[in-house]
């Protein structure tokens, strides 16, 4: 991990513990109720991001809630819903692992309680988790980069992204791809929350350099798999053009001692969700 800026750890979950979490988000999907304002299309392209996301307190207020975001292209004009609604969704954000009891279980389980000692963490706390859906034929690509850009720290180097493959992650369905070692050499880019009254909410200060796509390798998992991403590895994935989704929970969590979380940052804890300890 330290060398890599990554580990891929097979079958860390079992079968029936995805499968639980698969059959948490149908629940939640069959009970979404979207207000037409909140119909937000996500995607990870510079300008479209802070167009639209930064146009959306939606977003922005979605750190202590469990909310819906959705692909492009499956909602019309009016904002309603050209696919089916199961198939429309991109994620959901960005409080899972506190108000879903299956995903705080996941989230706060021993095996991932003992993997966060092993990893000399000693004050970790849970900032986010995401449900991605990356819908077949339609799941967009994630441009490269880090995820220390949008949960910046000080020092860095305190994010830790655990990702886990709900069904088998691919090359053709959009498995993640990274850059070994390149964790090493700070951000490029920072997202930041701009001054009340801007047109967006969010800017990009700093720009991401142009990758060689050569030095990506691919990490295809299998179901039940967990990868854990440093907080400044570059990663990416393709777009999902096969026929099968590419289901994923994922969370991130910040190791609190010694640490200061960003007041630029998107997500801020609240009042009602200070950022939980991994360790009940």
């Amino acid at each position: 991990f330290h060398k890599d800026g990554f580990l891929v750890l097979e079958r860390f979950f079992s079968a029936e513990e995805c499968d639980s979490m698969r059959r948490q988000i149908q629940r939640i999907v069959a009970e979404m109720e979207v207000p037409p304002h909140c119909r937000t299309a996500f995607s990870t392209r510079e300008e479209e991001q802070l167009q639209e996301q930064g146009s959306s307190d939606y977003f922005l207020t979605s750190g202590d809630k469990i909310r819906f975001f959705f692909e492009k292209g499956v909602l019309d004009e009016k904002g309603n819903f050209l696919v089916p609604k199961e198939k429309s969704v991109s994620k959901i954000g960005h409080a899972l692992h506190a108000y879903d009891p299956v995903f705080k279980q996941i989230t706060h389980s021993p095996k991932v309680q003992e993997l966060g000692r092993k990893l000399g963490l000693e004050k970790p706390v849970v900032v986010q988790s995401m449900y991605i859906f990356k819908q077949p034929g339609i799941g967009g690509e994630v441009t490269p980069h880090q995820d220390a850009t949008f949960l910046h720290t000080e020092p860095l180097g305190r994010i830790l992204g655990f990702w886990i493959a709900l069904e088998d992650a691919t090359q053709e369905n959009g498995c993640l791809w990274f850059i070994p070692g390149s964790h090493t050499n700070g951000i490029a880019r920072r997202m930041v929350r701009t001054a009340p009254g801007a047109s967006t909410c969010v800017e990009f200060v700093g720009s991401e350099p142009a990758y060689d796509d050569k030095q990506f390798i691919p990490l295809p998992i299998s179901k039940g798999g967990l990868i854990l991403i440093h907080g400044e590895v570059v990663h990416k994935s393709e777009l999902n053009s096969s026929e099968s989704s590419r289901h994923a929970f994922t969370f991130h969590v910040m190791e609190a001692k010694g640490t200061t979380w960003s007041k630029e940052n998107w997500l801020q804890p609240t009042p009602e969700l200070p950022f939980p300890s991994l360790y009940t």
